[in-house]
């Protein structure tokens, strides 16, 4: 997800394991711009909550009440989504808003 943007890169693949997900952080290297810096992104950041929303929507608009005829069918209608929700992706812009609960 490009939280500057809000256009998410996604990908389906057949199994979920670790060499399939090294290969899709490896395509999203690959598809920036030559000198781009990619920043790591410790698994406790705030900015992970994003993506974890964004799991929860295509979760609630795709899968949860989805028909799907076969694991192709799902792989289609995912990307579909995908490929939608980038022609209308806006910004992700979020604020802290309670100071008593920052960590000093």
């Amino acid at each position: 997800m490009n939280t500057r943007t809000g256009e998410v890169l996604g990908q389906t693949a057949p199994r979920h394991t670790s060499e399939e997900f090294v290969a899709f952080l490896q395509n999203v290297v690959d598809t920036q711009p030559r000198g781009r810096e990619i920043h790591y992104t410790p698994t406790y950041s705030s900015w992970l909550n994003q993506i974890e929303l964004w799991f929860a929507k295509i979760e609630r608009d795709v899968t949860a009440r989805g028909i799907f005829t076969s694991v192709t069918d799902l792989r289609r209608k995912l990307m579909r989504y995908i490929r939608h929700y980038n022609t209308v992706a806006k910004p992700i812009r979020w604020s802290y808003t309670d100071p008593s609960r920052r960590i000093a």
